[in-house]
């Protein structure tokens, strides 16, 4: 009886011993299914996680092409825009129109004197925004804003605010827009056009003036004068046809009125 109830406590501690054993496979058995869950769990999540980037990617490969697409919009506002200075080419042509008029004014001279002394000769047309002292000698055109003085020579055309010459020898036309005087001993040998002119010296050519032309003693004139009013002094000399087309009074309306 001993040997069996020694063998019967083997048993039962035996069985005890095991039992532990298979609450540890059962536990370890859930725990591989827990793992493979979880394993699945992540796998799940790392997709969801790599689709996201994949539509951002969509997304911005979406804003991109709109943002190429969105030049093409803007061109033509950019084309009409440019457009404008069309506006700017029609007034610089308006402008040069103006200019080409002979009843522009001209530029105001600047305050600065040129002067050409005596033994100099300049060969070549001269242009200047002041006024100019010629007491050399000039073969070419002068054009300035200011006055010109010519006591020496000039082989050309001129042209000036104011011109006055003494003892000057020019062969060419003479062109004031103001005031012309030729003192005595000076000869021009051209056409003269002015407002006004004083005339002493010898003139061969015509004579264009707005205003009053006055002939001294000593002027000498061969050619045509017209010109709103004429004074002659006793001892000048003409040679030509004298014309007051500029006077306020029109000599051929006025016998016409009076034949009526």
């Amino acid at each position: 009886m001993g040997f069996f109830q020694d063998l019967k406590e083997d048993l039962s501690q035996a069985v005890n011993e095991m039992l532990p054993n298979e609450e540890v496979v059962e536990e370890a058995e859930v725990t591989e299914d827990e793992v493979e869950t979880e394993a699945e769990t992540l796998e799940e999540t790392l997709e969801e996680n790599l689709e996201e980037p994949e539509a951002e990617i969509e997304e911005l490969e979406e804003e991109s092409e709109e943002l190429d697409e969105e030049p093409e919009e803007v061109m033509p506002e950019e084309e009409e825009i440019y457009e404008e200075p069309i506006v700017a080419d029609n007034v610089e042509s308006k402008g040069d129109k103006e200019m080409s008029d002979v009843a522009q004014v001209r530029e105001e001279a600047v305050d600065e004197v040129a002067i050409i002394t005596e033994g100099m000769t300049i060969k070549g047309d001269i242009t200047s925004k002041g006024s100019m002292d010629i007491i050399g000698n000039v073969i070419g055109n002068i054009d300035i804003l200011g006055k010109l003085n010519v006591s020496g020579g000039i082989q050309g055309d001129s042209i000036a605010a104011e011109i006055f010459a003494d003892s000057a020898k020019i062969t060419g036309q003479v062109h004031s827009y103001g005031s012309v005087k030729i003192g005595q001993s000076s000869v021009i040998i051209g056409n003269i056009i002015a407002t006004s002119a004083v005339i002493a010296g010898a003139i061969k050519g015509d004579i264009d003036v707005q205003g009053p032309v006055i002939l001294d003693s000593s002027a000498i004139v061969m050619g045509n004068i017209k010109s709103k009013s004429v004074q002659i002094n006793n001892g000048a000399v003409i040679e030509g046809m004298c014309s007051q087309c500029y006077a306020d009074v029109n000599p051929v309306s006025f016998f016409n009125e009076y034949k009526k």
